[in-house]
């Protein structure tokens, strides 16, 4: 009797993880505009990050001593690892009679799956900062934006400063505006996604549009402006292609599988711009 074995299955299991890698990478906005950190195996459910504080120097008199040294109090944010994942069964009948290559078809679908689960789960931390700016079912504005950008400033924050919404909040606005956005190839791009995602650069903030910001109701939509060290993702296990054979279903199970950790770093370093989601 034939046996299949992970020999045997070798070409259906390579072209696939390479795939789903790929797919990943060129999906992903958030990831590469957030804080990144690798988080090792076996060190734990929760990535602690010290955050020190900003201080500002003495002015010092001639031949002065300074005579009070400064007292250092750090802050920290907890990034909780979590796990996502999903299963996709693909029977022998299936891959032998399919016109296109199957495998990388399934890859496709699960890297799409795990960076769209990436993105949401950092979008959804937009909601979580303590200033907002905007209303729930208004038209978004270069005025909210330039609010926004003035309310991290005000506050010292370093950038470059980086705008998500939902593209449903970004119609009106764009609609409103003439061509004179800045070369679309702008130092801060990633890949091939956060190129075609890039709107411009308006009030110093380069926006970006995704469908992965949740819409908050049928009216609303909370996007953000924020710089980079205000949300952070710990990988500590990317994309991972396994299979187990099932045999009297006459099929392969096909499992991806990620393990990372989202969380707020720094509230003061990002706004929350409250808009509509049918500006159209």
């Amino acid at each position: 009797m034939a046996v299949s074995t992970t020999t045997t299955l070798d070409d259906l299991i390579s072209p696939m993880v390479a795939e789903a890698l790929f797919v990943a990478s060129e999906t992903t906005i958030m990831r590469g505009l957030v804080k990144n950190y690798t988080m090792p195996m076996n060190s734990g459910k929760v990535l602690q990050v010290p955050i020190y504080p900003t201080k500002l120097a003495d002015v010092l008199t001639e031949a002065t001593d300074i005579s009070t040294p400064e007292t250092l109090s750090t802050t920290k944010a907890d990034l909780t690892v979590q796990e996502a994942g999903m299963l996709i069964t693909v029977t022998d009948f299936a891959r032998d009679t399919s016109e296109s290559n199957v495998i990388q078809d399934v890859g496709r679908i699960l890297g799409e799956a795990l960076a769209k689960r990436v993105d949401r789960s950092l979008t959804a931390l937009f909601s979580g900062f303590s200033t907002s700016v905007g209303n729930d079912g208004t038209d978004l504005t270069i005025a909210t934006l330039q609010s926004a950008a003035t309310k991290l400033k005000a506050a010292g924050v370093p950038g470059p400063y980086y705008g998500i919404f939902n593209p449903e909040a970004t119609h009106a606005m764009k609609a409103t505006l003439t061509n004179s956005f800045v070369d679309p190839n702008a130092g801060i791009l990633q890949n091939e996604a956060m190129r075609e995602g890039y709107v411009g650069r308006i009030a110093g903030i380069d926006i970006f549009e995704t469908s992965n910001v949740n819409e908050d109701s049928a009216t609303a939509t909370s996007g953000a402006v924020f710089s980079r060290d205000a949300l952070g993702l710990a990988m500590m296990k990317d994309i991972a292609i396994e299979q187990q054979r099932d045999a009297s279903l006459r099929a392969t199970e096909l499992v991806g599988t990620m393990t990372f950790a989202a969380g707020e770093l720094h509230d003061s370093y990002g706004v929350e711009v409250k808009s509509s989601n049918s500006g159209f």
